[in-house]
């Protein structure tokens, strides 16, 4: 095999934090769960609780949220969408049970207690309906592949500013779903009443820096074979979201419904049932490291 490794370079790392969203029902028992819940999916920070207190300011209304010993406080401005858990839009008072949604990449005051400056609140009441907050797929599947949407014709499609979307614009975006039943199936489906876009004005910033510590992998650790340029699989796979398990002869790499199966030495790979070739097979160039063509990084781990 002709193989060269490339020269590495200085190369800094940065933490991400990641969020999941679970599903927010006004007809369910409050339960006992942390302010800020800690998911391999970390995509939102969410606040449960009470509206305590209320305090106006000028262009922000500050809103103290308690739930057990927990206390929090939502910075809500006009801008912010707030919503009952049947997708009316409403206003916050003294005493509304809530679920604020604040995107995880957002930066956050270091204060006391912690202030958020949610992205989405919704309000519980005593009317049936269920939210589901997440990020949905292109085929119209949340992270965990929980919950598959149906968009009818009697279905309201807006963005967070209340213009008309299509169902062409949910795909691969972070959504509000409002819906009061789904099937029993596995993902459960929904035709929902409503869907939201959310903006989320960080993703950018944060994807563009994912690429650049990516490029910076790939600078370090990276070998030729054959012609080709060989970069480590775990490394990039993880860092686009991916999760990677080791076969022993390979791995599993999956996120959402998508899953790769590659074998070493084989130039062929499996995406879900299907096959598809690489012009050089993956290798074990390193001790307990799996190196993949860069063209299968760059076409398939996005």
């Amino acid at each position: 095999m002709n193989m060269k490794k490339f020269a590495p370079v200085a190369m800094t790392a940065l933490l991400f934090g990641s969020a999941v969203v679970p599903v927010a029902s006004a007809n369910e028992k409050p339960t006992e769960a942390p302010q800020i819940q800690i998911d391999p999916v970390h995509i939102f920070n969410n606040t449960h609780g009470a509206v305590e207190k209320v305090h106006a300011g000028k262009k922000i209304t500050y809103y103290t949220v308690k739930d057990g010993d927990q206390t929090n406080v939502l910075e809500i401005t006009n801008e912010t969408p707030v919503f009952d858990n049947t997708g009316k839009k409403v206003e916050l008072k003294e005493g509304d049970k809530i679920v604020a949604y604040t995107f995880a990449n957002k930066p956050q005051k270091l204060i006391y207690p912690p202030q958020f400056n949610p992205d989405v609140v919704i309000v519980e009441t005593e009317e049936v309906g269920f939210v589901e907050v997440d990020y949905f797929f292109e085929n119209l599947t949340n992270t965990y592949d929980i919950l598959k949407l149906n968009i009818g014709e009697k279905t309201e499609l807006v963005n967070s500013r209340g213009d008309k979307v299509t169902a062409k614009d949910l795909a691969e975006e972070h959504l509000v779903v409002f819906y009061t039943a789904s099937t029993k199936s596995i993902p459960a489906q929904t035709t929902p009443s409503k869907v939201i876009v959310l903006d989320n004005k960080f993703a950018n910033t944060v994807e563009n820096t994912i690429e650049a510590e990516i490029a910076a992998i790939i600078e370090a650790d990276s070998y030729e074979v054959e012609g080709t340029k060989m970069v480590p699989l775990r490394l990039i796979a993880e860092k686009r979201g991916f999760t990677v398990e080791s076969t022993g002869k390979g791995a599993i790499v999956t996120k959402g419904n998508l899953s790769y199966t590659i074998t070493r030495g084989e130039k062929m790979f499996g995406i879900n049932k299907a096959l598809h070739p690489l012009h050089v097979a993956p290798a074990l160039l390193e001790a307990n490291k799996t190196y993949v063509p860069i063209e299968f990084a760059e076409e398939f781990l996005k």
